[in-house]
């Protein structure tokens, strides 16, 4: 074997960094604490590795953030007095209850229509099994409070003990507006109650908004379209919104980052002027991947990257290498082995290899939704403190 040949593929590092304050140079710190890292732990940074900062960070020295006031006074100028019908939101304390908040805040009343059996990120209301039980179609029926009690009970989240349908309840009340509470996963089963509706879902708003208008409601707001301008002086996201916030303090969020693919581009060049290395970069926030345990999808995000460098466009391009040793080259081992895939894999020209059988299975998912996952597990999302995560390898194969 070859002394020098590479026993490693990819790796990925948590980088620590200073605490990220409003204002600070945030393409600076993240390029200084790469190369600190590299220096002080004995490793040298190579062409196509990828630094990635957690939104958080980003939207934190954007000083991108907004209050609860802020979001009643959106609410209110959007919607006047009329009764909103709040639909489809996650069950969430960090992701939705400050933004329930300031809906209720703007509003005299507000119908919650919650989907059943879970929310759309997989927290669960309800289990398949009950509403089998008892003869419930989750298609078509809508549920009251009642009804929803009667069958279910008190239903708390698996991993925070929390009872979401008494603790928004109880949140929007305490805001001093009146609540009604449904469960329903059609979105014109809202239209019943109320013909203003604030849409809360994320990956199926487009569709949502589509249908209740088709429906002939009157009026029709995405969380997209909350704080998606400064009002007041706030943070905004024009984008997204609301969609990508988290809770700050019991009174204000922080919102997803706002343009930022001039600081990709700035890490990008500073990396280059200090190494001559060409990396990538991106945002991440959440990763998109399921948790088989208690079935929650971990994207709560509108997107898992808002801003990556061009390089990072696109899906792998990738070859089995079970498939080739089973089928194209069962009858060779070893040495001869080794050399027979490695050819296969220098022969890939770059184009497509969409419906070639030896590259089935290999997850042809976005590149920044495949490393910004594997990105959000090493960083996590407690006490790490590592908001910047250096992959490298991860465009090596068999070859290299």
């Amino acid at each position: 074997m070859d002394k020098k040949e590479r026993r490693v593929g990819t790796v990925s590092r948590g980088i620590r960094c200073p605490i990220i304050r409003e204002g600070d140079n945030l393409a600076q710190i993240v390029a200084d604490s790469v190369l600190e890292a590299a220096e002080i732990e004995g490793f040298s940074l190579r062409d196509r590795d990828v630094i990635s900062m957690t939104e958080s960070i980003v939207a934190r020295a954007q000083g991108n953030y907004a209050s609860v006031d802020n979001i009643a006074a959106d609410i209110k100028a959007k919607f006047g007095n009329e009764t909103v019908g709040v639909i489809f939101p996650i069950l969430s304390r960090n992701r939705f209850s400050i933004c329930l908040k300031g809906i209720a805040r703007g509003a005299k009343k507000i119908v919650l229509m919650l989907s059943y059996p879970s929310d759309e990120v997989g927290n669960s209301l309800a289990t398949y099994d009950l509403i089998d039980e008892a003869g419930i179609n989750p298609y078509s029926d809508v549920l009251s409070l009642e009804r929803y009690r009667e069958v279910f009970g008190v239903q708390k989240l698996e991993f925070t003990g929390v009872d979401y349908v008494q603790y928004y309840s109880d949140l929007i009340k305490e805001q001093g507006a009146e609540v009604e509470i449904i469960f329903a996963n059609q979105p014109k089963a809202i239209l019943d109650y109320t013909d203003c509706v604030l849409t809360c879902d994320i990956h199926t708003r487009v569709r949502t908004k589509r249908i209740l208008k088709a429906a002939g409601a009157k009026i029709v707001y995405g969380l997209d379209e909350i704080l998606n301008a400064s009002v007041n002086g706030s943070g905004c996201n024009e984008k997204y919104g609301l969609l990508g916030s988290n809770k700050s303090t019991e009174e204000t969020i922080k919102l997803f980052p706002r343009e930022c693919k001039d600081l990709v581009l700035d890490v990008q060049k500073r990396i280059l002027d200090a190494t001559g290395k060409n990396v990538e970069v991106m945002v991440y926030g959440d990763g998109a991947f399921k948790d088989p345990q208690g079935k929650i999808w971990e994207l709560a995000d509108p997107v898992v990257s808002p801003a990556f460098t061009d390089g990072l466009i696109g899906t792998p391009n990738e070859l089995k290498l079970k498939y080739l040793a089973d089928n194209d080259f069962k009858n060779l081992s070893g040495q001869a082995l080794k050399d027979a895939i490695s050819e296969s894999i220098r022969k890939k020209d770059g184009s497509s290899l969409v419906g070639n059988m030896a590259a089935q299975g290999t997850t042809p998912r976005q590149l920044t939704d495949l490393i910004g996952s594997l990105c959000d597990l090493t960083s996590g999302s407690g006490d790490k403190g590592t908001p910047v995560v250096l992959v490298q390898g991860y465009f090596d194969n068999y070859t290299n």
